[in-house]
């Protein structure tokens, strides 16, 4: 099939030929006013509406629903996000995913899995939301089972590095095609170079997973910032990192290792109420936060990849095309998701978003979404 539009990246009117991969592309002398851009590419989901993919008995037809709301908000293809939890509920959690992506007519939309800890700081602010009972040292052997229960799909590990473990298990894990991830904390700058000499590529959710207080400098935000063979996460909800913190954290960074990502929980595409993720409750607020119950704890987003890209232009400052560029291209290179690094041209994977685009109020209304050139919204 055909689909015509603007080019999100160039504005430059195109027609594209979609299959399975993307045929060809050739400009177009007329359009509607739409837009194209490749589908979004979120590296970090922990549930959506409504469904917390830490369950292990979370039901199929669930996580296909939920699957269903994501194409609504531009999403093509996602990493299902397991967090700290026992080994066996994260193992049944990866395994249930995993049988659910063969299972589901839209399964492929799960490319891989992204294990956020065991392996992070147990100190307060910087474990964030993750129970503490559960964090442990890092454990080659836990990330073999991990991966035999997901049939070999687990693709991105966060992982601490200031466990005397961490930069043995970092290159295990990279020779094994696996992307590791810096998060959730207290690394001296030393230790975080060691990890990037290991072979870690990728800072997560860079800004949060922190104390409230942290000195000056050094300190690891910093060294992260600093470091250029990490690319960095950044969740955009505007509520998690204010505007001020994430414009300037994107020109340290640079934009070609800059990330768009949701952190979304269970209540994002919901409404609010209580919620689960993994063991622990957490509750949508009125005003769409997501905080562990009875606290002011944040435990993951309730944001959408759409309005994520609105966000980067609203509080970063960003152009239609470099926020479009963080939600596509920059993820796919930074949780290594195959044939979707290049944008829109030929031989890449036929996963395409149609949108109307409002420049004076940086509105985005997704219309059509398309998955390997199957149309799935």
């Amino acid at each position: 099939m055909n689909c015509f539009g603007k080019n999100a990246s160039t504005g430059l009117p195109v027609e594209i030929e979609l299959g399975a991969t993307i045929v060809g592309v050739a400009q177009s002398p007329g359009f509607a006013n739409l837009y194209l851009a490749p589908g979004f590419i979120d590296i970090q989901v922990n549930g959506f509406a409504g469904v917390d993919y830490n369950d292990p008995s979370a039901p199929h037809e669930e996580i296909a629903r939920s699957i269903n709301v994501l194409f609504s908000t531009g999403v093509t293809r996602f990493y299902p996000t397991v967090v700290t939890g026992s080994p066996e509920d994260m193992r049944g959690a990866l395994r249930n995913l995993a049988r659910a992506r063969e299972a589901l007519p839209a399964g492929d939309a799960m490319d891989g899995f992204h294990v956020e800890g065991p392996h992070i700081s147990p100190e307060d602010g910087s474990r964030g939301a993750h129970p503490r009972r559960w964090v442990r040292k890092p454990d080659f052997e836990e990330f073999l089972r991990w991966q035999d229960a997901a049939g070999g799909r687990v693709r991105l590990v966060t992982v601490a590095p200031e466990w005397p473990e961490a930069p043995g298990y970092v290159q295990k894990l990279v020779e094994r095609g696996v992307a590791v991830s810096i998060g959730h904390t207290q690394a001296t700058g030393e230790q975080i170079a060691a990890a990037a000499s290991a072979g870690a590529t990728l800072s997560t959710h860079l800004g949060n997973g922190a104390p409230m207080l942290l000195p000056r400098h050094p300190n690891f935000i910093w060294h992260q910032l600093a470091e250029d063979r990490l690319m960095a996460g950044f969740i955009g909800d505007g509520i998690h990192l204010d505007a001020s913190f994430l414009k300037a954290a994107i020109r340290a960074k640079g934009l070609d290792r800059s990330v768009l990502v949701t952190d979304a929980s269970a209540p994002a595409g919901a409404t609010p109420g209580r919620y689960q993720l993994g063991e622990q409750p957490v509750e949508l607020t009125p005003d769409n936060r997501v905080v562990l119950l009875g606290t002011d704890k944040l435990a993951g987003s309730a944001l959408r990849m759409d309005r994520g890209v609105e966000n980067l232009m609203r509080l970063a400052g960003l152009s239609l095309a470099d926020a479009v560029r963080m939600a596509t291209t920059n993820s796919a290179r930074a949780g290594r998701v195959p044939g979707r690094a290049q944008g829109l041209v030929p031989g890449e994977r036929g996963d395409l978003i149609q949108f109307r685009f409002d420049p004076s109020a940086r509105r985005i209304e997704v219309v059509g979404t398309w998955l390997s050139g199957r149309k799935v919204f």
